[in-house]
């Protein structure tokens, strides 16, 4: 399959299912909160380094969680009844993001994908109510978090950091209990990890996961800040 490059006048892009066999779509275009609404409702993503064009995504397999699906080892048990660490939402997103760019990533130099231009985007997402931060503190510090892009019933996710041992896996776990108590259908967290796959995350086949995103564009997106105040938090994080 070719790959497609981008008008930045024109927002719309290729069908998802065109990509290459590396799973590579399109180049080019931008990363205005208008374009990264399209792409991420049609099942895209950017990730390309700082020094090269923008890169496109809709890989086949696809690596998901099923919210119903997530698995929690006896081992974090004591993090949640002992309230090790203190978790909330969209309270310093920035700071999230700047945390997993500088995150040490095994067969990584010198950080991750996320430019100064990715920070600005997502930042603008998370100021129109779109992407959410979730943050793990242990007293004052920031020791954990995640980001991703919410979406009618789907989470998407895009990066998660820790810099204490299963911080990151507390939000995480948070997060899936708080969707799951708003009815969020799937999770979509783009490449095998590891840490995910421990968290009950599998491949599926892109064909299938275009077609819960095609389902999912039914479903309105109200957007805003999630509120960690509210009785549905209050209850997940007790849970």
């Amino acid at each position: 399959m070719p790959v497609f490059w981008l008008s930045e006048k024109d927002l719309s892009f290729p069908h998802p299912e065109l990509a290459n066999e590396d799973g590579i779509l399109a180049i080019g275009g931008d990363l205005s909160v208008e374009r990264l609404l399209i792409a991420y409702n049609n099942g895209l993503f950017p990730w390309y380094n700082p020094e090269d064009p923008i890169l496109w995504w809709s890989p086949d397999p696809r690596f998901v969680l099923f919210p119903d699906e997530l698995k929690v080892a006896k081992s974090m048990r004591s993090y949640f009844n002992q309230r090790k660490f203190e978790v909330t939402f969209d309270q310093d997103f920035e700071k999230v993001i700047r945390n997993c760019k500088n995150q040490d990533r095994k067969g990584q130099v010198g950080g991750t994908w996320i430019s100064e231009d990715m920070i600005n985007a997502y930042c603008n997402l998370y100021e129109a109510g779109y992407a959410h931060s979730v943050e793990v503190w242990k007293g004052k510090e920031l020791v954990g978090g995640l980001y991703g892009i919410g979406l009618g019933k789907m989470f998407f996710g895009e990066s998660m950091f820790a810099k204490e041992s299963n911080a990151s896996k507390v939000g995480f776990i948070t997060l899936v209990k708080y969707l799951i108590a708003k009815g969020y259908r799937l999770i979509d967290c783009q490449q095998e990890t590891k840490h995910l796959k421990s968290l009950g995350g599998r491949s599926i086949p892109r064909k299938s996961f275009l077609e819960m995103v095609t389902e999912n564009q039914e479903i309105p997106t109200t957007p805003g800040h999630w509120n960690t105040e509210e009785d549905l938090f209050a209850y997940v994080v007790g849970s």
